[in-house]
């Protein structure tokens, strides 16, 4: 990670370390953005991370799909027998997966139809990748200033428009599990017909208890419907003859339901049921299986009819030309081509690849050719389906479970989380910070053309930390993205002649092979290529060979900025510009894993630890907050007595305590009577287990 931050030399080491770390904790975005100034290491390390597709072998696109891509590869040598190579590629990809951080990994092709691509080029971008680079985060206007408190001791100061244009927006995928067993007392059920639930409660499940896919469901909503036998109960005798009469009910069993835990909102985007061998397979299991089958069959489908056609546009190449040296019939004896009749494309499809078998050109060699071509078709064809036959086997086999577990049940939830106040931020150089605001467009500090900043940084975060790096690409970053503005501008100004533009590029682009490369672009490639770097034009600054401080000096000057990188900047709830000039520029930032609706946690009535009988700690056990000595010391220095005593006693470990407390509340008494703590009769067994004779006198 360290060789993707640029300017790293400007950094000290500590920084350094930080960000490097922090790009490993960075949120894949739903839009990402390639960054404006990087170190040209960023599509390497995309490209050998896996999360890209990668072609194996040059070719030309056929196919483009949302889930699939087909390149037509070229021969590898004119030796090689085209029948044994049929040059096709499929590359199948990864839609909507969950990861194992609860991050979304899909794959979205970059490449169009008919587009030459090479061994080793980028076909599909993965999760947190742009156009085959790596993109962890979004490039960001930023302000170096201190803004009414709020980006003191490194908070962050956002404008609304990030959270409008969804541009730190990104999407969570969540798994659910249940499992029904086999208990000593019955068995497990998943099941619609819940006690004491209302109708509304189930609207969302089906008829398996089940929840629907596309359900929206909030915390608190039943995901699978389940109910657990109870122990047995002694019955009256009335109450035998009304169960003999109306048969079972409902107070057999008691509601275990997968719920939604709290702070969880989302969609359910699927759902998996697995269940033993030779137990019956309800609607919802077979409806899944179903559909999941009818997926494999389009795709062994697709596969067999591309590879068919593929063959058969190479076995045209050979027949293109040729006269046939026999009449063709077609099973009711009609005729497909006479002696004589040249072989031209309509005839050829007349012909299909039911009767290329029979075709006779009178030339043994190429017979023998596109016999071995149709052979090796079928082959491929057979290995398809082989292969899709195992993946439906396998879906229609009973699923291994632990013992004692009859069915489980996986339901699958999408969750979109926009950037929030509390969000932990980071740039490439260890300069990390909590959202602390989110401002109204219009009250964001703004440049002398009204463009408003997109955030604004404390500049006091810069000089302690040592980490200059960040200034440096700010102000690289700037005069980027004012280049790029320029030359957008030029385009629209003079529409159908790019020789300006043309020149302006040649000054940006300076090696002999680019310059060539521009020479050689037609008007529509320019066009095409200005639109790419409408927002900016992409710089490498190589760790240890970057750019200097004269260059980016020559940078900021070409792009028509002060030479240091400063601007006046207006305050954007006044209008009145600031007393100083301000560092504006443009950074990469990311947004981390850490985001405040993961964290954010309160606990009512919950599970006690047994030995000590205090409440659980974490949010994943819906714990307290622990409440530690210097905590306690605090509540002596400020004399809070009696709330101190209620901490340590009834609202922690004493269990009678809690009794009584409960009592006094229902009969409406203001007394707190507490007993003793039960840490205090661990501590009293911990002693006694020492051989101490530890004994409580209490007195009346």
């Amino acid at each position: 990670a360290a060789s993707l931050i640029p300017f790293l030399e400007n950094d000290d080491a500590n920084r350094a370390l930080m960000g490097s770390n922090m790009q490993r904790q960075a949120v894949p975005l739903l839009q990402p953005e390639a960054p404006l100034v990087g170190t040209g290491m960023e599509h390497v390390v995309a490209r050998d991370s896996g999360a890209v597709v990668v072609a194996k072998r040059p070719g030309v696109v056929e196919y483009v799909s949302a889930d699939r891509v087909v390149v037509r590869a070229e021969s590898r040598s004119k030796k090689t027998d085209p029948v044994q190579d049929l040059p096709l590629d499929i590359y199948n990809l990864t839609k909507y997966r969950r990861s194992n951080q609860n991050t979304c990994i899909n794959q979205k092709p970059i490449v169009r139809k008919g587009q030459r691509v090479l061994a080793g080029d980028v076909l599909a971008d993965g999760p947190g990748t742009d156009q085959g680079e790596l993109a962890l985060g979004r490039n960001v206007l930023v302000a170096f200033m201190p803004w009414g408190g709020y980006n003191f001791e490194d908070a962050i100061l956002v404008s609304e428009r990030l959270v409008k244009d969804d541009r730190f927006t990104s999407i969570h995928i969540e798994e659910f599990e249940i499992q029904a067993r086999d208990t000593k007392l019955g068995k497990e059920e998943i099941t619609r017909d819940i006690p004491n639930v209302s109708e509304e409660a189930l609207k969302d499940l089906d008829d398996s208890g089940i929840v629907r896919i596309g359900a929206k469901v909030k915390p608190g909503d039943i995901l699978v419907g389940k109910i657990t036998p109870k122990g047995e109960t002694q019955l009256t005798p009335e109450e035998k003859l009304l169960r003999a009469i109306f048969g079972e009910k409902a107070g057999d069993v008691r509601d275990t339901s997968l719920r939604v835990p709290p702070g969880v909102m989302g969609t359910v985007i699927g759902a998996q049921v697995f269940a033993r061998k030779g137990i019956d397979k309800d609607e919802r299991a077979q409806a899944i299986e179903e559909a999941e089958e009818a997926r494999l069959l389009k795709d062994q489908n697709d596969e067999i009819k591309i590879i068919q056609e593929s063959a058969r546009k190479k076995i045209y190449t050979y027949l293109k030309g040729k006269e046939a040296s026999h009449r063709l019939v077609d099973d009711k004896g009609n005729a497909l081509v006479s002696k004589g009749d040249p072989i031209t494309p309509e005839v050829y499809d007349a012909i299909g690849v039911k009767y290329l078998r029979e075709l006779k050109v009178g030339d043994d060699k190429l017979e023998e050719r596109l016999k071995a071509m149709l052979d090796s078709v079928s082959e491929r064809v057979a290995l398809v389906r082989m292969r899709f036959g195992d993946k439906i086997a396998r879906l229609k086999k009973g699923d291994e479970l632990a013992p004692g577990v009859i069915k489980m049940v996986k339901v699958y939830l999408a969750i979109k989380r926009k950037m929030q106040v509390g969000d932990k931020m980071a740039g490439r150089h260890g300069n990390k910070g909590v959202i602390s605001r989110i401002l109204p467009m219009e009250d964001m500090p703004y440049m002398a053309d009204g463009t408003p900043v997109d955030i604004v940084l404390n500049p006091l975060g810069v000089p302690s930390r040592m980490n200059v790096g960040q200034i440096l690409e700010t102000h690289l970053g700037g005069g980027a993205r004012e280049i790029g503005r320029k030359l957008a501008a030029m385009v629209d100004e003079v529409k159908g002649s790019y020789d300006k533009a043309r020149r302006e590029l040649k000054r940006h682009f300076d090696t002999d092979e680019q310059q060539q490369l521009l020479d050689k672009m037609s008007d529509k490639d320019i066009a095409k290529l200005v639109s790419k770097v409408r927002d900016g034009i992409h710089m490498a600054s190589p760790v240890f060979e970057g750019a200097k401080e004269a260059e980016i000096r020559q940078v900021l000057e070409v792009a028509g900025l002060a030479s240091n990188g400063q601007t006046v900047l207006f305050d954007g709830r006044s209008g009145e510009p600031f007393d100083q000039d301000v560092t504006v520029g443009l950074m990469y930032m990311m947004k981390l894993h850490h985001l405040v609706d993961d964290k954010i946690h309160a606990r009512s009535i919950g599970p006690y630890s047994l030995v000590t009988q205090q409440p659980l700690g974490g949010k994943a056990q819906f714990g307290g907050q622990r409440l530690g000595e210097m905590e306690v010391w605090a509540m002596e220095a400020y004399g809070a007595a009696y709330a101190l005593q209620e901490f340590l006693t009834v609202k922690s470990d004493d269990v009678v305590g809690r009794t009584r407390m409960y009592e006094a509340i229902v009969k409406g008494e203001n007394v707190l009577e507490c007993g003793v703590p039960e840490s205090f009769k661990v501590l009293m067994k911990e002693l006694q287990a020492l051989c101490l004779d530890v004994e409580l006198v209490e007195e009346d």
